[in-house]
């Protein structure tokens, strides 16, 4: 019960001050990144398409005021037992997990789940926002990209919203949800030229 109320209680605080400039209104919610032309006109090998999934049951995580609108799926407490005892949960993931690209390529991250995700870079692996799902994630530490006074509104991508991220250097790019901190995509970016040779 205290699980489920603190989970509740986290993503509360979410849902009214996830802006730099201060809370949101209580009346208003998040305003979803509607899916653009940019994936109908993005020639594919500029893009990598990235899938942000979840499997929420509204039924159950609706009652407890965490917005899902998907149908069917786990119901709240499965994903919180789950969650308690891997770190993880597999249905909310990136999809891929792993990648290879060149820099000037973008990445599209689709949310075709039912929550809000973020699709977040950030320079090492951490928690998020949500004390709770870091906790039971085993990851204390939260990210740095994923305090919620570095994220903007924006950010946040309700579902069916995209989300684009050019990439501008080579190296390794760690990208992640800055609610479920197990979603997770590491890619490794290639110089154009460096094709070539």
């Amino acid at each position: 019960m205290l699980v489920r109320l603190a989970y509740v209680m986290a993503l509360a605080v979410l849902a009214t001050g996830c802006g730099r400039g201060g809370a949101l209104p209580a009346d208003q919610p998040l305003t979803p990144i509607v899916p653009s032309a940019v994936n109908a006109t993005a020639p594919a090998r500029e893009s990598v398409l990235v899938n942000m999934l979840d499997a929420c049951d509204p039924e159950t995580f609706n009652a407890k005021s965490i917005s899902c609108t998907r149908a069917g799926g786990i119901t709240f407490d499965r994903f919180i037992d789950h969650l308690t005892r891997f770190g993880l949960i597999g249905p909310w993931r990136f999809a891929p997990g792993v990648a290879n690209v060149r820099v000037g390529q973008s990445f599209i991250a689709t949310n075709i789940g039912g929550e809000v995700h973020t699709f977040t870079r950030v320079a090492d692996f951490g928690g998020g926002i949500v004390p709770l799902l870091n906790d039971l994630a085993h990851v204390p530490r939260v990210a740095p990209e994923c305090a919620l006074d570095a994220l903007e509104p924006d950010d946040f991508v309700s579902p069916g919203g995209t989300y684009r991220e050019t990439v501008d250097r080579a190296g390794t790019l760690k990208f992640q949800c800055c609610i479920h901190p197990w979603m997770r995509l590491e890619a490794t970016s290639r110089d154009s030229d460096s094709e070539s040779r």
